[in-house]
């Protein structure tokens, strides 16, 4: 059985054994603002969506990530309908979402609807990365 919900306190060590980019001062406010959101299988945590409000006032997707051993069963696409249901009840007309160009994520987010809305190429020493694709969807 499938459940999604808001993170908790008590995902902690479940978190970031998959996010290993958010500072763990962001975790208790992810927690606390209900911008988190974990996937369970059979009450097990198989996977995560965390999000920001862009310009403070546009979701924005910041991570999706699912376990490399559940992966391609449906549960990313569960979990963006899930936060894309969310979004929408409160009232949201539009979310972004992005992924780097060399990332296989731009053709899963395309296949949910979302489309190429412009890039930002980071080239600073010591934080160079590939363009970031940036994705949008109306809902």
């Amino acid at each position: 059985m499938i459940e999604i919900r808001y993170v908790r306190s008590e995902d902690k060590e479940f978190w970031y054994c998959l996010d290993k980019h958010l500072p763990e001062s962001e975790f208790e406010h992810k927690v606390g603002s209900k911008r988190g959101y974990i996937v369970l299988e059979d009450n097990r945590p198989v996977g995560l969506l965390r999000y920001n409000l862009f310009w403070d006032n546009t979701p924005f997707c910041t991570m999706l990530y699912i376990d490399p051993n559940v992966q391609r069963k449906g549960y990313g696409k569960k979990l963006m309908e899930y936060w894309e249901n969310d979004m929408r009840s409160q009232g949201y007309g539009m979310l972004l979402t992005s992924t780097q160009v060399d990332e296989e994520a731009q053709h899963f987010y395309r296949k949910l609807g979302y489309k190429d809305c412009g890039g930002l190429m980071v080239d600073v020493p010591g934080y160079e990365q590939p363009m970031e694709l940036f994705l949008v969807k109306r809902i």
